[in-house]
């Protein structure tokens, strides 16, 4: 396992076409590559505009399996370019059941396991209940060509449970691959509390268990276009923001809330090292005294 290797986060904007938006990500993949990038990261649901606005039986239709067409793409292109990728998907598991889930990828092509977005949201224009099953895969980590990781979706990134359970598996980076945004008539009284908020969290969950943060977000205006269909309503800004920390919480690389970028930056695993031994919470955690932690409250 190497001591440093280079992630790649790709912020894009997406089209109404599915097929348009798989090829553009495709691309964009190999321009991080380009970059040196050794592991390279998708947006959530990347192959289409964000669908959740709406609550439509027949956006169903968008799901595939895995394996299906769409990983066989993907893990051609980890085989042909030597890299690990991860890319969150819209997947099939049977008739009436459907997850929001995440595939590794390794760079040999084959596929190093799934991860099924555990926490699902329920908001104004975030109708995700609709659409996802919750997980039932459990948070997991993989090993990998370039090291241990572990990849969330999205909403799980405000639960710092399924942070901690990653990083306990040995997880170096946890990923989140994310879709998240404004409401136009929210932004100017709330805008800048909520990103500053959504940075934080995922700060606070490198330093409380000493690992990288990967957080790739889509950027730019949706009302969920899919091939011309948009959902009624004001549609929502994604912010972008996309950004690696490091295991202090520094901010490696950082990209724009209103650009497409690719956005590299390395994992130090000998850093990581060092600053756990300064900063050793796992080592002081109390878990005798963490039993309450599951109920759903302390009354």
């Amino acid at each position: 396992m190497p001591e440093t290797f280079r992630v790649g986060l790709v912020q894009m904007s997406t089209t109404p076409d599915p097929e348009k938006n798989l090829q553009l990500a495709i691309e964009r993949i190999h321009d991080a590559a380009t970059r040196g990038a050794q592991i390279i990261c998708l947006p959530e649901l990347f192959q289409t505009q964000y669908f959740c606005q709406r609550e439509d039986a027949a956006l169903f239709d968008l799901a595939e399996p895995i394996p299906g067409p769409t990983t066989a793409k993907l893990a051609d292109v980890a085989k042909e370019l030597r890299i690990v990728v991860i890319a969150s998907l819209f997947e099939k598991r049977a008739a009436g059941v459907y997850h929001n889930t995440a595939a590794i990828f390794d760079a040999d092509g084959q596929l190093r396991g799934l991860y099924r977005k555990m926490h699902i949201p329920d908001d104004p224009l975030y109708y995700e209940k609709f659409y996802f099953t919750p997980g039932d895969l459990g948070y997991r980590a993989f090993d990998t060509n370039v090291g241990r990781v572990g990849a969330l979706v999205c909403w799980d990134q405000w639960y710092p449970e399924g942070a901690r359970i990653t990083a306990l598996q040995g997880a170096h980076v946890l990923f989140y691959p994310t879709a998240i945004g404004w409401h136009p008539s929210e932004k100017a009284e709330f805008g800048t509390a909520q990103h500053d908020a959504w940075r934080t969290i995922q700060r606070a969950h490198a330093i409380a268990n000493g690992v990288y943060v990967a957080v790739v977000n889509r950027v730019g205006f949706e009302t969920g276009n899919i091939r011309g269909n948009s959902a009624p309503g004001a549609g929502l800004e994604f912010w972008g923001g996309s950004f690696l920390c490091d295991p202090f919480g520094r901010v490696i690389a950082e990209a724009s809330h209103d650009k497409e970028e690719i956005l590299v930056g390395d994992v130090d695993l000998r850093a990581l090292e060092d600053i756990r031994r300064n900063w050793p919470f796992l080592r002081d955690r109390r878990i005798d005294s963490y039993a309450p932690i599951t109920n759903r409250l302390l009354d």
